[in-house]
């Protein structure tokens, strides 16, 4: 049978058909969809995890009694979950285990583009790289054979142009097979990893590393295209399919399994080709290794290392090295005066808005976390200083606070962290230990907003659900800050924006650590039509835009308000009906009194 499949989709339907019962992950765009996929078959366990490290050790878990598992994450994810997956390359493994790590090429949805084909190299661990749907399917069977066949875990590297691009792919609608999992085995020097141990396990992975590379020069997945031998081209991944566009008649080799390399393959590819080329998104991670064999090759003098490739861009570099002909079509010039696109925003109702808009009337330093509450860094809110990956803010909060008060910096702004539910899970919790241990004098806002609503609204330990939707126990946040030794916690109801202000100001006074928790479930949570709408008086609107630095997409501007003492052009505002969740934000922030609510 024949379906239509996301990538993610794809690797999900393989994972279920190759018998895979265990399955952990934590939600990152562009992986999340996988275990969401998965976790819909019949008779498998699926969970979210609170953080990727987590992930990855509950599998190791998992897999030590036999079963074959599964562990899903995007990029920065696998720094995260770096420590468990060094060093299970060194325990190897017992059950299959397959660790699907998904990059952002052009950063999409991510805060930085690092290229994670380098931490299959690192941690010495087999690495497939899928093209599309059918192959992330196929590759996943491979790698669970691979991982068990040569005791280690094995890595499937997607990219977010594969992760969600669709494809024909041919399934299997027999029930997946039976596998006999023989339970835990103990193994003493296999899986403690103390010194004497490991020095045991070093040199069984150089040994593994030598078996796979004479596996990755027969594998199906390496292969060689014959075609025109005045250009050779080395490629992998989604580019694979660029440089067929472009440059169809050329010979390529493509490399489905991207470490080990198959030397011999390449180096018998390279005396068959008049010119050798690589082309690769983001690092030169084959180039450098095949420039490292001593092999000439051309690839990062014509293909960026910045961002996703295209079509277009592979044909520009080709044409830059002489070797491509055809017309390239130019990017259509925008009309002088074109206005920037606006800005991505907050959801209007956002429970995060009122809060930032609170803070901004602190002139405080502000660090942030990652979040849908990322985005008041955009105009207008403008509100935070930095963000830096995945629990960092009370982390960064502690050491500009510690900093000024040990170096007695001439500073008195206050110092806030603020932090959703699902990161503060994730990995804030441990951050808030070290300010309560050292004494801080940081003034953390924690954000619960009943779902981890930036990569789709998942459940979280807070919210009472798990993946699969059973009830379980919701994490009380409040009791859990104050078991970590936080005696001031403060509810606040971000809505009400004059006591939101009022607390944020009593708490920046107190010296030491203290915690403000709001609590309002997600805006898209909710359903039906809002309780109240809001609606501007034109006539008592003076123009002064100051509901519309809330950044409200329900809020913008109409015509203009006819000023005959003032040269500055003003317009009124609009607020759209079919946007609008009756939050009331604007109307507190309104000093004319032009918004009110309209009768329902």
């Amino acid at each position: 049978m024949k379906k239509v499949l996301s990538g993610n989709e794809a690797i999900a339907r393989g994972v279920y058909e190759n018998g895979v019962k265990y399955a952990s992950a934590y939600p990152g765009t562009p992986s999340t969809e996988i275990l969401e996929n998965f976790a819909r078959y019949d008779g498998v366990y699926a969970e979210w995890a609170p953080n990727e490290k987590v992930a990855i050790e509950s599998a190791v878990g998992a897999s030590m009694t036999g079963a074959r598992v599964l562990a899903t994450m995007k990029h920065v994810g696998l720094n995260v979950a770096a420590d468990p997956f060094m060093t299970l390359a060194y325990t190897g493994v017992f059950g299959g285990f397959v660790l699907i790590c998904a990059d952002d090429p052009g950063m999409h949805s991510s805060q930085n583009e690092q290229d994670n084909r380098i931490y299959g190299r690192f941690a010495q661990v087999p690495m497939f790289e899928p093209s599309d749907s059918q192959e992330c399917l196929d590759m996943v069977a491979e790698a669970y054979d691979v991982s068990e066949n040569y005791d280690t875990p094995s890595m499937i590297r997607m990219t977010t142009r594969i992760s969600h691009s669709k494809g024909i792919v041919k399934i299997n609608e027999e029930p997946p097979p039976v596998r006999e999992v023989p339970g835990f085995k103990k193994d003493k020097k296999k899986n403690v990893m103390i010194p004497a141990y490991a020095r045991l396990r070093h040199p069984l992975v150089l040994k593994r590393v030598k078996e796979l590379k004479e596996y990755a020069e027969r594998t199906r997945f390496n292969k060689v295209e014959k075609g025109d031998k005045a250009v050779g081209i080395i490629t992998s991944g989604i580019s694979y399919h660029y440089v067929k566009e472009v440059m169809p008649d050329a010979s390529i080799l493509k490399l489905g399994l991207t470490y080990p390399l198959p030397e011999k393959m390449i180096r018998e590819f390279a005396d068959s080709v008049d010119r050798l080329f690589v082309v690769e998104e983001l690092e030169p991670y084959l180039e450098d290794q095949i420039l490292a064999m001593g092999i000439k090759v051309e690839g990062k003098k014509y293909f960026s290392i910045l961002d996703e490739l295209s079509q277009d861009l592979v044909a520009q570099g080709f044409k830059e090295a002489g070797v491509y002909d055809k017309d390239i079509p130019q990017p259509i010039p925008q009309p002088e005066g074109t206005d920037m696109p606006r800005p991505p925003l907050m959801c209007a109702g956002c429970t995060h808005r009122g809060l930032f808009a609170a803070i901004n009337k602190l002139k405080g330093i502000v660090h942030s976390d990652i979040g849908c509450y990322t985005l008041s860094v955009l105009p207008p809110l403008e509100s935070i200083d930095t963000t830096l990956c995945m629990g960092a803010s009370i982390s960064m909060a502690h050491g500009t606070a510690k900093a000024m008060e040990v170096l007695n910096v001439e500073d008195q702004r206050p110092v806030f962290a603020t932090i959703g539910d699902s990161t503060f899970f994730h990995s804030g919790i441990t951050s808030l230990l070290d300010i309560t241990y050292n004494k801080s004098n940081v003034n953390i806002c924690i954000m619960d907003n009943r779902t981890t609503a930036m990569t789709g609204a998942q459940h979280n330990p807070g919210t009472g659900k798990t993946l699969q939707l059973e009830d379980t126990i919701a994490v009380d946040i409040e009791q859990l800050v104050r078991s970590l030794g936080v005696e001031r916690v403060r509810e606040v109801d971000p809505f009400d924006l004059k006591g939101t202000i009022e607390i944020l100001k009593e708490e920046a006074a107190f010296n030491g650590p203290s915690v403000i928790l709001t609590k309002k479930p997600c805006v898209q949570l909710l359903k039906g039509v809002p309780h109240d709408l809001y609606s501007v008086d034109v006539d008592k609107c003076i123009g002064c835009e100051m509901c519309q630095k809330l950044g409200c997409p329900a809020i913008s501007q109409g015509d203009v308000i006819p000023s005959p003492n003032t040269k500055k052009i003003k317009r009124h505002s609009v607020i759209d009906a079919t946007l609008c969740t009756g939050c009331s934000l604007c109307e507190q922030v309104c000093k004319p009194g032009a918004i009110h609510v309209v009768k329902q």
